[in-house]
Order: structure tokens, then sequence, then C-alpha cells
């Protein structure tokens, strides 16, 4: 079938939440370090890739997967580009645990078959770790060391309309005004306060009580409008620049979380333009890790994510300000596909819908 557009990948989740490696089809991003890469990853020959892959009908609109490109230098096994349905985030933990599974699955890093083996990693923000625990042989476990973590600000005010419908872009939905308009808001809007980390990327974390909801399911279409509210209100916030690179800065997520217990909380990350994490979120965890150490708390964190997957995370170092998070969890190969584009298709990549 001359003309056809080529893709092969291996497919993972973690924690419930997609990966999908591209192991052959996209053309060579040029740029001398994972970071630049990404910048130049938005080229339309290779853009087109990531379009096909996470759009309809072979991807749908929470798709997540990654380019495998060079490393910046000798001291990582492989350098990745992470995307979603919306371009190209600078971290992904859940995505650092799938590589850590696939890199020894398929022999690119040769590990211990009783104990850990490091599997080093470039990613847009740095360089991270994966740390993959065997026994037997077998893969049990993935510790994710991420790059330094920290507090960017405390308590920001925002304001959040409360009588837009839900779905819509950057508002509320009904049943989120409603709950909102409770808690004492008035005049078609409210004031909520929310805390900014920085764990590869930025993030937004505010409690769902705080529009009288919670972390499950049934509550996911107006978690979404409020994550897409949120991101809005927070748009070239001073707090949400990156303090050395501003291709870091921005608010990629914002996390709505419950306190379960001592150490123990559940929360969604609603992402990138209303994507929703299945899993715990890893870079998202390591922000919350970095809150809640400025907060006193030394000890292991249990999160838990809105599908009830789990990921452990705890601060293995301290570097002034910042907090070295490491997080622990499991991704599971789902599939290997070679995707292809007829050249007489008329939808060409794809198309989303939510």
């Amino acid at each position: 079938m001359g003309g056809e557009t080529e893709v092969r990948t291996i497919d993972y989740h973690t924690g419930g939440e997609p990966f999908r490696i591209v192991t052959a089809g996209v053309p060579e991003i040029p740029g001398a370090t994972v970071l630049e890469r990404r910048t130049n990853a938005s080229a339309p020959e290779i853009d087109r890739v990531r379009r096909l892959l996470c759009h309809e009908p072979r991807g749908h609109a929470d798709m997540y997967g990654c380019f495998l490109v060079p490393p910046d230098d000798a001291g990582a096994h492989l350098g990745v580009l992470f995307w979603h349905k919306d371009g190209y985030s600078t971290a992904c933990g859940h995505g650092t645990i799938a590589l850590g599974v696939h890199a020894v699955e398929s022999g690119l890093v040769q590990a211990d078959s009783d104990g850990d083996t490091d599997v080093v990693v470039d990613v847009p923000s740095g360089r991270v770790t994966a740390r993959v625990h065997c026994s037997g042989g077998v893969i049990e476990s993935v510790t994710f060391r991420n790059v330094p973590s920290h507090v960017t600000a405390r308590n920001v005010p925002i304001i959040i309309p409360t009588a837009a419908r839900t779905g819509a872009p950057g508002a509320a939905g009904t049943g989120a005004a409603e709950a909102i308009h409770v808690s004492g808001a008035t005049r078609g809007a409210a004031e909520v306060a929310v805390d900014i980390a920085y764990g590869g990327a930025m993030y937004a974390s505010l409690p769902a009580g705080a529009f009288g909801l919670s972390v499950e399911p049934r509550h996911l279409t107006d978690l979404i409008a409020l994550g897409r509210a949120v991101k809005a209100a927070l748009r070239d916030h001073p707090a949400a620049r990156h303090p050395t690179d501003d291709r870091l800065s921005g608010i990629y997520g914002v996390i709505f979380y419950d306190e379960l217990g001592p150490g123990h909380q559940r929360n969604v990350t609603v992402f990138a333009d209303g994507e929703v994490d299945r899993s715990p979120c890893g870079s998202g965890t390591a922000a919350r890790l970095a809150l809640l150490h400025a907060d006193g708390f030394t000890g292991e964190l249990t999160h838990d994510s809105i599908v009830g997957t789990t990921f452990t995370g705890r601060v293995a170092e301290v570097r002034g300000d910042a907090v070295i998070p490491e997080i622990t969890g499991m991704a599971y190969r789902t599939g290997s596909h070679r995707f292809v584009l007829d050249p007489r298709d008329p939808v060409g990549p794809g198309f989303t819908l939510r």
C-alpha cells in the first residue's frame, strides 16, 4: 500500500494512565538538548505523528505518549519528549516509570535480576532516574527520582466564575457552581486560594472540598471544568513562572485533592486543556510532596488516583528550598502496535472529541 505513513509503538499503562512509546516512524528531531528538541518537535512533519497517535481514531482526548530521542550526554541512557493531545509537556512521572519498565523489558538497559537497576532519562525539565526493582527476574516496582521540586507560592487568591455551563473551556459546571455558592460565593463568582508548586512542571493545588466536591468519578465533569477555570485564572500569573528557565513556566496542571488520613491523599490532576490523569500523577505527586514538606510532613505519602490506583512518595533529599522527591509505582505493557495512515484517508491525522 504505497504512500502510507507507518508508526510503531509499544504501549503501557501506569496506574491506569496510558503511555504510548514510539519506536519507529518519527522524523529526526533536531536540537542539542532534549529541551531544545521539545521546541523543535512542533515542526509540522514531526507534530503530525503526535496528532496521528493521540487523536481519534487511533487515540483519544486523554491519550499520552512520547518520542524517544538521544540524551543530552553519555550520562543518561535515553532522552524523551512527552506529548498529549495539546502538545508537549516538560515532565511526566508516570511516563518515566513506564520508560524504566520498557528499558529493562526491551534490553535497552541490562538489569540485575534480583535488585535495583537505574535507568537514567533526560526529560525537558532535567535528568531523572527510574530505579527498577526486580526479584527473580521479574519487575516488581519502579521508583521515579525527580528533578528538584519546590514551592512557588501559597494561598494565591483567584476568582472562579460560577454561572457558566459544565464543559465550557475555562468555566465551572452547574453542579460545581451550586457547590461554590453554598460555600459563600455571591454575584456569580467565587474566590478560592491555590498553592503553586513545581515538580518538573507547574501545578496549582487545592482541595476538591473548596467547591463542595470530592475526588470521585461522579464529580469528574465538574472537576474538569473547574480545572480549566483555575488554569485560566492563573494564566500569566507571576507565581507560575519558573525562576531560571521561562520554557518551564506556566501552569500545566491543576490538582484537586481529598485528605483521607495522615499521609494519605486522593487526587485528580486536570492538565493541558481539560485532560485527566488516570494515575496519581508522578510529577504532580512531586509538587504535592514539596508543599507537604514545607508544612512539616516528613513521612511517606500514599497518593491515590480517581480510579483507585496508588503511588507512594517521599522526600529523599533536601537541597536548600527544594526537595528531591521519589515516587514509586508500576507500569504494565498493554500492547504493541503498527499504526498506518492511508494518504486517501479524509480525516488525516485525526480529531478529538470530549
